[in-house]
């Protein structure tokens, strides 16, 4: 594993290298100023558990379907103050019109959370085996950066924690680590170090999660742009989560590869060419995806992963039928 996350980081270009005296000034003044300027808010994320998908509430023929969301305080939804603005509910809303059947939401994502806290999330998910999830969503690694976790422990504890929950019997998708180069109150020459370590955290957590048994997408890239151009729109008042139409943005990215999962995604499971998929190593497509957001990562045959860049659709409005009927 640390052979492999050390090749998709020479294919992404390698590490921050060595920096000068004077630089590394720069750069612990601009940390000072960052933390100023940068997150800090208190706001308890609204809770999002549920079920979703009224118009389906007549099905008999199948249960309920049941997604499960871990992570941090952007898989919690932090920054919105509706819940259905928060990631989880959109995506129960969206996998409920696709699949035409009710979803059961249960989010056990905690703001401030490392990969290290993956293993009680997965425990509290999975402690009730009735209502074991269909697929999980897993969103985490920014905190692992700016708390300076080894990427090496940092994708140790997220691989435990998909292959607890693919053994549970769970499909499992991983949001990987946001560019956080993208934060608007972030200057050079910190913002080009945040994006860096981003985007080798991301290609390591594909990696780990990929060969763990999960799928990838990747949301650093795919929000950076748009992060840029617009921030006032896609960052919450707090400059470092995203605002309502940043993460629409990013669930819109993520509902494809939780529905292909599946098997509800209309698209075949084979690369496109036209659209820049293809079959390649593992270690390559990581990097190549942790450039280019809204790419989807899945296992192929060893030692070959499947990159894909799958077709979005529009989100249906996120509301819960029956706040009530998930517990926990």
């Amino acid at each position: 594993m640390a052979r492999r996350i050390a090749t998709a980081a020479a294919f992404g270009g390698g590490g921050a290298g060595l920096l000068g005296v004077a630089t590394v000034g720069v750069l612990l003044t601009e940390v000072r100023l960052a933390r100023r300027t940068v997150g800090g808010s208190s706001d308890i994320p609204p809770c999002a558990d549920g079920r979703y998908g009224a118009a389906f509430g007549h099905r008999t023929d199948r249960p309920p379907l049941r997604l499960g969301f871990l992570g941090d305080s952007t898989a919690a939804g932090q920054g919105v103050h509706r819940t259905s603005q928060t990631p989880g509910a959109l995506l129960a809303s969206g996998l409920a019109a696709l699949a035409e059947l009710p979803v059961d939401f249960r989010n056990v994502a905690l703001p401030g959370a490392q990969s290290d806290d993956l293993a009680r999330q997965v425990e509290l998910l999975l402690a009730d085996t009735d209502a074991t999830p269909d697929v999980c969503v897993i969103m985490i690694g920014a905190n692992d950066v700016t708390h300076r976790m080894p990427p090496a422990r940092s994708v140790r504890h997220l691989s435990e924690a998909v292959r607890a929950l693919r053994a549970a019997g769970c499909e499992v998708i991983v949001g990987t680590c946001p560019d956080l180069g993208t934060i608007e109150p972030v200057y050079q020459p910190l913002r080009w170090v945040a994006r860096r370590l981003s985007r080798q955290l991301a290609a390591a957590q594909t990696i780990g999660a990929v060969e763990s048994g999960g799928r990838t997408v990747s949301l650093g890239d795919l929000l950076g742009p748009e992060f840029e151009a617009r921030p006032r729109e896609l960052f919450g008042p707090d400059n470092y989560h995203p605002s309502a139409e940043g993460y629409a943005t990013a669930a819109m990215a993520v509902l494809p590869t939780l529905c292909a999962a599946l098997g509800l995604w209309p698209e075949e499971e084979r690369p496109e060419p036209a659209r820049g998929e293809g079959l390649l190593p593992v270690e390559q497509a990581a990097a190549e995806a942790a450039s280019e957001g809204g790419t989807e990562v899945t296992a192929s045959r060893a030692p070959w992963a499947l990159l894909k860049h799958r077709r979005r659709r529009q989100l249906p409005t996120a509301e819960p039928t029956d706040p009530s009927s998930v517990t926990g």
